[in-house]
């Protein structure tokens, strides 16, 4: 399998004006799939050598790795699944029985977070690492980063975390200065970091970035649009492609706000929002088939604009730690299939997790959708709440509990006014009976650098 060379910082610079990172950001997509197919099989035969999780659920399924010519060829495979993976770890530590390389040839390693268990360790060899470089690059020049830019970082720089240093290394091989303070330092140290290098560009979650700029005007006496950050990169979170999170991201920054979307299992970030902020493009179409899933038919459909489903990744290229029809869990909905950018590759919004998806008297309700409806009602709330799913499993017949924070200043006595609107808006939007209990602002904890719980499984508290 080929590999390109090590980038090169003054490669970087003559990108600056360009329109795409790589030229297979704006290629038409038959030339696309010729390119994915053609690598496609490449990968089937470095796994039918060197993968011993893949050879037996091959074998397992009836299924030689030879048949797998096209796209279409996939849908013989049976799924990858997180417990799969999971499983595979725990049989053979650190990396699993699906690691493809020698123990020799990894120089790296990251770690996914997980809401039970251990992390899943991901191996990577050099040219993995490379992989992940470019494929981060693509991204934050979509994003609106560009080399020689300062960048702020936001999100943790644990180096088990994604968000961490293979972020600050994809930012460095494309050429810009990385500000390594990282969400573990603190907001304090993070704003005084903002004042002292006056970055162009921030990147974190969302809602830490929102607490940021909250903060600033306590530690520094003036307010985070002041500061001159012009691009912030937001993702980690749902947020950033909710209206009214991201009007307020930019309001108080000052600045332009596009997302990204990623994982560990296949890279950094790999789908990412360009200047036109209307869904996420998929910029890495020669390193990861994506194909999308019906989850209720269970049938692969068509990347058509309002199509809805869970993406499921196959990489190409990967040597260590492969993957092939790993189901993502993220459900997304097609935005589009065109850009004004001309950029060829689908745009999407991710909508929620499959596995956080709740089915509430038979609606589908995704947290981050109730989240955004209750973000839409500032200032009556304080754009916070939390669900709780205080019932076995993720189906309820009854009512669902949404607790959410007043407004600042909001009187009390009021509540049952607002509560009756909450409750009629949540229903006119998302087609489900919530039973809502106001509380007051700042209740629940300011959101960190790691994910919202959006979904509490008891809150005594509740009369």
């Amino acid at each position: 399998m080929q590999f390109g060379m090590r980038f090169r910082r003054e490669d970087a610079a003559d990108k600056v004006n360009d329109r795409f990172w790589h030229e297979i950001e704006g290629t038409a997509l038959e030339e696309v799939r010729r390119i994915q197919e053609e690598r496609l099989r490449a990968q089937m035969a470095y796994l039918k050598t060197n993968s011993t999780f893949y050879q037996e659920k091959f074998a397992e399924a009836g299924v030689e790795f030879d048949d797998i010519r096209t796209i279409e060829d996939l849908q013989k495979l049976p799924y990858t699944y997180k417990t799969e993976i999971r499983e595979s770890l725990s049989a053979e530590p650190p990396f699993g029985k699906h690691r493809a390389a020698p123990m020799a040839d990894i120089i790296q390693m990251q770690a996914s977070s997980g809401t039970t268990g251990s992390p899943s360790y991901v191996a990577l060899t050099e040219a993995d690492t490379e992989m992940w470089h470019e494929m981060t690059a693509r991204c934050f020049f979509a994003n609106g980063v560009r080399p020689g830019d300062m960048v702020l970082h936001a999100f943790s720089l644990a180096k088990g975390f994604v968000g961490g240093i293979p972020v600050m290394q994809g930012l460095q091989y494309m050429g810009t200065i990385d500000v390594p303070v990282g969400a573990d330092g603190g907001a304090e140290r993070l704003l005084r970091a903002c004042a002292d290098t006056r970055p162009r560009c921030i990147v974190g979650a969302p809602n830490f970035v929102l607490h940021l700029a909250e903060k600033a005007p306590e530690v520094l006496g003036c307010k985070a649009s002041e500061l001159g950050v012009e691009q912030v990169i937001v993702g980690g979170e749902p947020g950033g492609g909710i209206p009214a999170i991201r009007a307020k991201i930019e309001a108080a920054w000052g600045a332009k706000c596009t997302e990204m979307l990623g994982g560990t299992d296949l890279g950094v970030t790999y789908w990412a929002e360009c200047d036109a902020q209307s869904g996420m493009h998929m910029v890495n179409m020669d390193y990861i088939i994506t194909e999308l899933l019906d989850p209720e038919s269970g049938e692969i459909i068509p990347w058509e604009k309002g199509a809805e489903g869970e993406m499921i990744y196959t990489a190409l290229g990967r040597q260590a730690s492969p993957v092939v029809r790993f189901r993502s869990g993220d459900y997304i909905e097609v935005i589009d299939t065109e850009c004004s950018c001309e950029r060829t590759g689908p745009k999407i919004r991710c909508t929620g997790r499959t596995d956080d998806m709740l089915i509430v008297r038979g609606a589908n309700v995704f947290p981050s959708a109730i989240n955004s409806v209750i973000t839409e009602m500032v200032p009556d709330t304080n754009g916070v709440m939390r669900i709780v799913a205080d019932f076995k499993g993720h189906t309820t017949q009854g009512a669902l509990t949404v607790i959410v924070e007043r407004g600042p200043g909001r009187d009390a006595a009021d509540d049952d006014a607002l509560k009756k609107k909450i409750e009629q808006r949540l229903r006119d939007a998302l087609v489900f009976k919530a039973d809502v209990h106001l509380v007051a602002a700042d209740t629940f904890e300011k959101p960190g650098a790691a994910k919202v719980a959006f979904v509490l499984r008891e809150y005594p508290e509740l009369p």
